[in-house]
């Protein structure tokens, strides 16, 4: 008889930006239930420092349909989790042909690969992006999108491939729209992950900016919580809220790294910025039902662990 582990020492899993934040702790916990786990990262956002040893890192741009169906047809995976995309909101606006070719162009050279192989796919896309200002709180994924930008609308596309390719190809392909993901290894350049942003300027003793004067509010779930709702989607079809419901302005977000940090940094309060949201919570009871999956991490907890996790990272990047 062969044992649980020895089964999951065969299963060949693929991720593509797996170099990156979320993607490198997905890695880890691939490699960490006995998976043979096959990165898929060009490295223009993600760090080949962040991918553990015993993971296959190749350098290759999903939009280049040659170079990745070449390492798919290589590895046969069994299961796929897509999380390469272009991120940046301002990125999209000054290139939207670049963020097209990326994060859709992209998403269908996965779909199709993937289909080579009968391997489900699980695509992560986003919440507060998709839904706009206009949505209920807490958001369902019912909810018709409306996205600012055309970060937002190559994400809705992808996941129109997404679901029109397990309709019609019978593979369980499944879209989870992620709330605002922190936790350690997020970087705190560019425009994203708020979290990592104070923390860096509470490291360097420096003010930050915060808009909106601090009210505008997000859904903040860990990163370990995301990427477990990820493992539990795949092989499952439809679409799913990652996130924990509730409803946390930015202000209480400062305060409690502030408080992890013993510093009195005084931040800089601004308007908010054009087409930025006022508000955003997703509602996970879908998860819930069908995937079994509940966020675990208490922000507060969270934000400790993470501020702790943070400065020592970028006390060895120094």
């Amino acid at each position: 008889m062969t044992s649980g582990v020895e089964c999951s020492m065969s299963r060949r899993v693929l991720v593509t930006g797996g170099a990156g934040f979320i993607g490198s702790h997905m890695v880890d916990a691939l490699l960490a239930e006995g998976a043979r786990t096959t990165v898929v990262d060009d490295l223009s956002s993600g760090d080949a420092r962040r991918v553990a040893d015993e993971a296959d890192l190749r350098r290759v741009d999903i939009s280049d349909r040659r170079a990745f169906d070449a390492v798919v047809d290589e590895v046969e995976p069994e299961a796929i989790f897509h999380l390469a995309a272009q991120s940046s909101v301002t990125v999209s606006v000054a290139d939207p042909v670049r963020d097209c070719i990326v994060n859709v162009q992209g998403t269908l050279n996965v779909l199709d690969a993937a289909g080579r192989h009968r391997a489900p796919v699980v695509f992560t896309s986003t919440g507060g992006a998709l839904y706009g200002n206009e949505a209920p709180i807490p958001t369902s994924e019912d909810r018709i999108p409306a996205p600012l930008a055309p970060y937002g609308a190559s994400k809705w596309a992808g996941e129109a491939y997404i679901n029109t390719w397990s309709a019609a190809g019978g593979i369980p392909h499944a879209v989870c729209r992620l709330g605002n993901v922190y936790g350690p290894r997020q970087s705190p350049h560019g425009e994203a992950g708020v979290v990592s942003i104070f923390a860096h300027h509470l490291h360097g003793g420096r003010s930050p900016k915060i808009f909106g004067y601090g009210k505008p509010t997000r859904d903040y779930v860990h990163v370990t919580d995301v990427v477990s709702a990820l493992r539990a989607a795949s092989g499952t079809a439809g679409t799913f809220n990652i996130a924990t419901g509730i409803e946390t302005d930015v202000m209480t977000v400062w305060n409690a790294l502030l408080e992890a940090s013993g510093s009195s940094v005084e931040p800089e309060l601004a308007p908010l910025r054009a087409g930025e949201l006022e508000r955003s919570c997703m509602d996970p009871s879908r998860a819930r039902r069908e995937l079994s999956w509940e966020a675990q991490i208490p922000l507060d907890q969270g934000l400790r662990a993470t501020y702790g996790a943070l400065i020592d990272e970028f006390d060895r990047d120094r």
